[in-house]
């Protein structure tokens, strides 16, 4: 191991925060973006099925979202830019049911966030434009979509939105319902 650093978040567990080793000089850097034995050995035993890109412009807020049959665990980057990436515990029985942490990570300091599977996840564009990476444990199912509503009082997630800042959603990110409703 020693390619990359892996720090628990929030006291939530399961979530990680991974910071490859990235070798520098002149001609620019060269970094191992995913290694699976380095994963496993940091507790990351996960087989990637697909990967995802997309590309977003400020103020872009993507989420909460989460597969409801097929869960997936998201292994998340930014290549161009910075979003502030979010994930909400979703797993019952856990001890941080309701609870969520928010990490910033931009194409700068090459942070990578490990969501595992029973957790909502978002993010929020805060560069003029942003390129966001996601390796999935399973296949996207279209007809298998959840999601929560990005403002939920009881979650309480604590979007850094700069004064002036438009937010701009999809039309199914402003119609998804409460943590309430979920629980329900």
């Amino acid at each position: 191991m020693g390619k990359i650093k892996v720090t628990e978040c929030g006291g939530i567990k399961g979530l990680k925060v991974v910071e490859p080793t990235v070798f520098g000089d002149s001609r620019g850097y060269f970094m191992e973006t995913y290694n699976y034995n380095d994963f496993k050995e940091a507790g990351i035993d996960v087989e990637f099925v697909q990967d995802n890109q997309s590309s977003s412009h400020k103020g872009v807020l993507r989420g909460l979202h989460f597969q409801i049959n097929y869960p997936q665990d998201k292994l998340v980057r930014v290549v161009n830019g910075e979003v502030f990436d979010v994930a909400v515990d979703l797993r019952e029985g856990s001890e941080t049911y309701g609870k969520w942490f928010g990490v910033v990570l931009s194409a700068e300091n090459k942070k990578q966030f490990f969501i595992p599977k029973g957790f909502a996840h978002g993010f929020l564009v805060l560069s003029e434009h942003a390129e966001f990476v996601y390796k999935c444990s399973d296949f996207y199912h279209p007809n298998d979509e959840g999601g929560l509503i990005w403002n939920d009082p009881d979650i309480g997630v604590e979007w850094p939105i700069p004064e002036g800042m438009e937010l701009s959603f999809s039309d199914k990110d402003t119609k998804w319902g409460s943590f309430k409703e979920y629980r329900k």
